[in-house]
């Protein structure tokens, strides 16, 4: 190969070094050049590794692609979220003189089955310790002085317990204000036994005198409709609307006559969504066995809870009535049943709806002071040609025996004098 040729073919090989080189120089001018010998080692195993743990730390000039190795938990493996029914928290109510305290997990459920021992201090003073024996996962405390509290759940295995206690403030007098927890109390009669629970007696029935009529008495000063409860079965609300119903008045649940449990009644939810999607107006009774005033707050918590996402038009009724002369609070003297009536509706009023009382002729003059109650609306259960009543009341129960179509089974008229 003569020189010219020899310089010629060194030029070209000399113009690919430099291309391959530039080359390789625009790829890898954004990544960090790694110091000391092993430099294009690691380089070029950074190159290639761009996956995985690594993809954590971009290469850039201002990351270093070390920094792992200064991170202790960098290999660590992200935890699995907690199981919430280990993770408790404490919920508390005070109606007066009084503590409710539940035991929920982080799904909002009470916790039973096991015993948790919960500290109570009042303004700061020493702590006393309180054991959930039945390990039901929940504490009542009564009798107590009026004052700030703090409650605390001690260590359990197997859960994690919150950190700080739980505030709550105990009144001297009773404060009618809605329970926000009263949720956990509410039970379906598929947890209860209706058949010794649900035992009220008509006392309207017992009252009757043989003069009562079963047709439609509204007329241009009142207005026609019917009440309503399990004992109806399913009704078909379109064509009670157009039998020319105007008004219902649903039972939503009772406390039950032996327990005192909180229960639901089984088609009101069915009942009280129909009769409104058919253009019926509602309001909503309960049947009481409430003992106290502590109780009443808790039988209007619940109507009121189970009663917000509706449009109520009619009152919201506490029902007063024996349950066979074994129910809980069929012994209570006037005063303690007025005073449970009360409660109830101040209750409902300060929570913005209309409250009232139904109650027989015999229970509104023999065993409720109807004076006390002037301020509610009154629904008086006469089963008579013509009520005999002489006190004050704006609605009327005049029957057990009506019929409408949509309803298999017999129905209770009323005529209102308050079209609300």
């Amino acid at each position: 190969m003569d020189s010219k040729l020899k310089a010629q073919v060194i030029a070209c090989v000399s113009v690919i070094v430099l291309i391959i080189l530039g080359t390789v120089y625009m790829i890898n001018r954004d990544k960090p050049v790694a110091a000391g010998a092993q430099g294009a080692e690691t380089q070029q195993e950074s190159t290639e590794v761009q996956t995985g743990i690594y993809a954590q730390y971009q290469l850039r000039p201002d990351k270093d692609p070390t920094a792992f190795l200064q991170d202790p938990d960098f290999f660590d493996v992200e935890p699995e979220e907690a199981d919430q029914s280990k993770v408790l928290s404490l919920q508390a109510s005070s109606t007066q003189k009084d503590l409710r305290i539940y035991v929920v997990d982080g799904n909002g459920n009470p916790v039973s089955g096991q015993q948790f021992a919960l500290r109570i201090s009042r303004d700061g003073s020493e702590a006393q310790t309180y054991e959930d024996e039945d390990q039901d996962g929940m504490l009542y405390l009564t009798d107590l002085a009026a004052g700030d509290y703090a409650i605390s759940i001690n260590p359990v295995d197997g859960y994690a317990v919150p950190d700080s206690a739980l505030s709550a403030s105990v009144s001297e007098s009773v404060s009618y204000t809605v329970l926000q927890d009263i949720s956990f109390l509410i039970k379906t009669e598929d947890e209860v036994d209706p058949t010794v629970e649900d035992t009220g007696v008509r006392e309207a029935e017992e009252d009757a005198d043989g003069t009562e009529t079963n047709v439609r008495l509204a007329d241009g000063a009142s207005v026609f409709g019917i009440d309503v409860s399990k004992w109806n079965k399913e009704i078909d609300w379109q064509k009670v609307k157009a039998a020319g119903v105007e008004y219902a008045i649903i039972r939503c649940g009772y406390r039950g006559a032996s327990t005192g449990a909180l229960v639901e009644d089984p088609y009101f939810e069915k009942n009280i969504k129909n009769a409104t999607e058919a253009g019926v107006r509602v309001g909503v009774y309960f049947f009481t066995q409430a003992t106290s005033p502590v109780e009443a707050v808790e039988e209007a918590s619940m109507v009121l809870m189970l009663c917000n996402q509706y449009k109520i038009s009619f009152p919201l009724y506490i029902d007063t009535e024996g349950a066979g002369g074994n129910g809980r609070a069929d012994g209570l003297d006037v005063e303690a049943r007025t005073a449970v009536c009360t409660a109830f509706c101040e209750t409902i009023e300060n929570a913005g709806y209309t409250a009232g009382v139904y109650a027989s002729k015999n229970w509104l003059t023999k065993k409720l002071d109807a004076q006390k109650l002037s301020p509610y609306s009154v629904w008086l259960a006469q089963y008579s040609g013509k009520p005999s009543y002489q006190g004050t009341y704006d609605m009327w129960q005049y029957t057990s025996a009506g019929t409408v179509d949509g309803i298999s089974t017999l129905v209770d008229f009323n005529v209102s004098y308050m079209d609300y």
